[in-house]
C-alpha cells in the first residue's frame, strides 16, 4: 500500500514540533513507504564514516536526518505562511496543488 505525503522535493517547509521548531528549509528527499522528509540544514546528524578506499578519508560527517512529514508544512510562496494544501481540478482535468490561505497555485 502506497502512502500519500503532502509534500514533494523541491517545496520550502517550516517544521512545525521538536527542536527545530520554526525553522524553514528546502526537501531534498521524501520517503511516501516510511512517511518521512528530508530537509536541507534541518536536523544534522553525526555519522560515523570508515574510509571505503585507499587514501579516502574517514571520520565523522554532518549529515540531515529524516523527519516524519506530518510534522512539517509547505510555506506559501505568495504569502509567506505556513499553510495546508488544497486540490482544485480545472476544466482540462489537470489537478493541481493551492494554499488554503490565499488560493494560490503551490
Amino acid at each position: 500500500m502506497i502512502k500519500k505525503v503532502h509534500v514533494k522535493t523541491g517545496d520550502t517547509v517550516t517544521v512545525l514540533s521538536g527542536k527545530e521548531r520554526g525553522k524553514k528549509g528546502k526537501v531534498l528527499a521524501v520517503s511516501p513507504k516510511e512517511g518521512k522528509v528530508i530537509i536541507e540544514g534541518i536536523n544534522m546528524v553525526t555519522k560515523h564514516v570508515k574510509p571505503r578506499r585507499m587514501g579516502e578519508a574517514g571520520g565523522i560527517v554532518k549529515a540531515e536526518g529524516a523527519m516524519y512529514a506530518c510534522k512539517v508544512q509547505i510555506v506559501c510562496p505568495r504569502c509567506g505562511k505556513p499553510t495546508r494544501v488544497g486540490h482544485k481540478v480545472s476544466e482540462d482535468g489537470t489537478k493541481e496543488r493551492i494554499c488554503k490561505k490565499c488560493g494560490e497555485s503551490l
